[in-house]
């Protein structure tokens, strides 16, 4: 039975998934054009093609694409009907293109269907407008395009500005942000974070994100950090305080440069995707797959084989070289980063590739806030540098104390594979900023080093 539905948004749909035809065979890719030709023809069509699915929003500063891609592969493990944006398009016309997409002109009645969507910070207001979300998910604020974005608490109001338009919908928000606490909203609240410390660090470092209190200005104090700004924090002044947590890491088992195992709750946990963000974003998607009343059993399964992809700790070879891409966007990201790689123990090559195009933010002086100075005391033997901003990237990277004379720099990336193809070590990790990281991996396609582009 054909759904009711206006002849304009039938025209609207029709036009969207031929051109989305188009830009998937001819362009080999484009997923945010298809949507503006949808809002053109029909600026309500979102509220129109979303009808009939248990939509969950993932936003805030990093770890949007890997926590989104775990509760989708959760879910599809569940044996549940699920679509998600998973190439990153999480504006507003991305969005409306998954959507569009994925919509049939008949009802599949009695089966529940779900959306997983990544939602950009300050598109969310447009996304809650026009759909109802089961979940709204928040997982950091950190600085991030402060030409964009401004400060932490700019980035705060946007998000708020989206979830007041759905006052009835959960919100799972992690409990270690300090700028997530004791919101001013009326939505169910419940939180995830860490029931353990990684370590004996108490002290945020001085160029931290939120480091007074939300309310009175105190500097906080922790009984643990985890990064950045992230842990168990308290205020002296007012008495704000970390929120009761209601998913948590109960134990940390081992933290290596290449994975993780944990616990939450009960349930141990390996995590083929190493760092202490990357157990965030799965506790993250755990929480939320426990509100949706999925069992531990598929939970552990499904996050014990999820591969990375799309520049997050994916995993390529270039001829004989294990290469791991990595995005980094930000201060806060690039340090837990860092923080990874020295985890090794063997010496490694590294690569950063800085650009400084709209989607990276035009001011890169948020390369000076990241803690370099740690990479001086690693086995680190072979340092490339590339992008558009590469000679600012090398002038940090010589301040950080680490050896010019080991820098080889490189703007073209067809001239940067072959200087990484006669390296002399087999691992190599590239940090790469947001088009710095999907330009190479373009280049990486057109050469078959990359099977799928998107």
């Amino acid at each position: 039975m054909v759904k009711e539905i206006s002849i304009k948004s039938i025209v609207s749909i029709l036009a969207t998934k031929f051109t989305l035809f188009l830009t998937k065979t001819i362009l080999k890719g484009g997923t945010t054009f298809p949507g503006r030709v949808a809002l053109k023809l029909d600026n309500n069509i979102l509220s129109k093609v979303s009808k009939g699915y248990k939509v969950i929003l993932v936003t805030g500063t990093n770890g949007k694409t890997t926590t989104t891609s775990m509760i989708y592969n959760i879910l599809k493990e569940k044996g549940l009907n699920v679509i998600t944006n998973n190439t990153g398009a999480n504006l507003f016309p991305g969005i409306v293109t998954t959507f569009v997409g994925h919509y049939k002109f008949f009802n599949n009645k009695g089966e529940d269907k779900y959306a997983v969507i990544e939602v950009d910070e300050a598109n969310l207001k447009y996304i809650t407008k026009y759909l109802t979300p089961e979940i709204i998910t928040v997982t950091n604020l950190f600085r991030d395009q402060l030409d964009r974005y401004g400060e932490v608490y700019t980035t705060l109001t946007k998000i708020l500005e989206g979830i007041t338009l759905v006052p009835e919908t959960k919100l799972v928000l992690n409990g270690d942000e300090s700028l997530l606490g004791k919101l001013d909203v009326k939505n169910p609240c419940i939180f995830y974070g860490f029931k353990t410390a990684i370590n004996e660090n108490k002290t945020i470092d001085v160029n931290a994100d939120s480091k007074f209190c939300k309310f009175c200005k105190t500097p906080y104090s922790y009984n643990f950090v985890t990064y950045n700004h992230l842990g168990d924090y308290y205020c002296t002044g007012c008495g704000y305080t970390h929120p009761q947590i209601k998913y948590g890491v109960d134990k940390i088992i081992e933290l290596t440069a290449e994975s993780s195992t944990v616990k939450f709750g009960d349930t141990e946990i390996f995590l083929g995707q190493s760092g202490v963000y990357n157990i965030y974003n799965a506790l993250c998607a755990y929480a939320i797959t426990k509100e949706l009343n999925v069992d531990d059993a598929t939970i552990k399964k499904s996050l014990e084989s999820q591969s990375s992809s799309f520049g997050r700790q994916e995993i390529i070879n270039i001829d004989d070289k294990e290469v791991k891409i990595i995005l980094v966007k930000n201060p806060a990201g690039y340090n837990q980063a860092l923080d990874t790689l020295c985890l090794n123990k063997d010496a490694f090559s590294c690569a950063f590739l800085l650009n400084d195009n709209y989607a990276d933010g035009r001011d890169v002086s948020w390369i000076w806030d990241v803690n370099f100075e740690n990479l001086a005391n690693v086995k680190l033997d072979e340092v490339y540098v590339s992008g558009m901003r590469s000679f600012d990237m090398a002038v940090r990277l010589k301040t950080a104390g680490l050896s010019p004379s080991s820098f080889v720099i490189e703007e073209e990336y067809e001239g940067l594979t072959e200087k990484i193809k006669n390296g002399k070590n087999k691992k190599l990790y590239i940090l790469a900023t947001y088009t710095a990281m999907i330009n190479y991996r373009k280049y990486l396609h057109s050469k078959g080093y990359i099977k799928n582009l998107w």
